[in-house]
């Protein structure tokens, strides 16, 4: 008796979180008129390749915008440890099948071009021994390199595959030349001509093969089984990273170059003010990327 094949499918997953330190309320707050997790969702929907996609959250108010919206929205636990934990409960309570892929895309990322979606599941259907694939674009200055708030990652190519090595709020790879100065400097005996050359290191640009690691992940939904069953792991919760739980559990994170640029997404107040201070036109341009 011959065994039926399911073709695996593919799954946009939105977490949006209520509570921000920085930004209370953020997938709510008004972009043009709209709350931004209607924006995101717009872009999502937008991504064809995908057979479906939901909001996941644990707030009842970002719920009813995005079902009053016409959307789907799956009601989570308010005590995940991170926004792959949540993901995992929702593939749990929608039946998912292991070997689907579930493109994690972040509610506070309303530019998100649909074509990197697409890029990052295209990068795991292509690469059959990782469980989980992201992106990446070049750092150019090194102000961007070394704030903690950037999350830098390396990699290297492995049987012709492009695979994480290690992610960091860290300023990684090491450019051997400036942490010597910036040692010294931070010393007793700090002088007025070390200082000068720490200044003009630091305006220089970011060293080579310095990457920024995007927020966009698609994962297997057998390794988010997995995930929920394994402990927070001492680099992830040292880093504040939950890639790292990956990593330091031996499964592969494929990764490539961004095929375009990620905008920047909605942190703070300052970053939502710059979305609204763009023309309602050159905001709308963005979902044709």
């Amino acid at each position: 008796m011959s065994t039926v094949t399911i073709p695996a499918k593919t799954h946009i997953v939105i977490p949006a979180r209520f509570k921000s330190t920085r930004l209370p309320g953020k997938p709510l707050l008004s972009i043009h008129g709209k709350p931004m997790i209607l924006w995101v969702a717009e872009k999502a929907q937008a991504a064809h390749f995908a057979d479906d996609m939901c909001i996941a959250t644990d707030d009842a108010r970002i719920a009813k915008v995005c079902i009053d919206a016409g959307y789907e929205v799956v009601m989570t636990r308010a005590d995940h440890a991170s926004g792959t934990d949540r993901l995992a409960e929702v593939a749990a309570i929608k039946g998912w099948s292991e070997q689907d892929i579930v493109v994690n895309m972040q509610g506070d990322e309303p530019l998100v071009p649909p074509l990197l979606l697409e890029q990052v599941k295209t990068l795991l259907v292509q690469d059959s021994a990782s469980v989980m694939a992201t992106l990446y674009e070049p750092i150019e200055d090194y102000h961007t390199f070394m704030r903690p708030s950037v999350v830098k990652v390396v990699s290297a190519t492995v049987d012709n595959k492009q695979r994480a090595l290690y992610f960091s709020r860290a300023p990684i790879p090491c450019d051997r030349d400036v942490a010597l100065v910036l040692a010294t400097t931070n010393s007793a005996d700090v002088n007025s001509n070390l200082v000068t050359n720490t200044q003009e290191l630091t305006q220089r640009p970011a060293p080579k093969h310095a990457y920024r690691h995007l927020g966009l992940y698609a994962y297997r939904v057998s390794l988010l089984q997995q995930f929920v069953h394994w402990p927070q792991t001492p680099l992830e919760t040292l880093e504040s990273l939950e890639q790292l739980r990956v990593l330091e559990n031996g499964g592969k994170i494929a990764i490539a170059a961004a095929a375009l640029q990620l905008p920047a997404g909605v942190d703070t107040q300052e970053d939502l003010d710059r979305l609204n201070a763009m023309s309602f036109i050159e905001f709308q341009s963005v979902k044709h990327y």
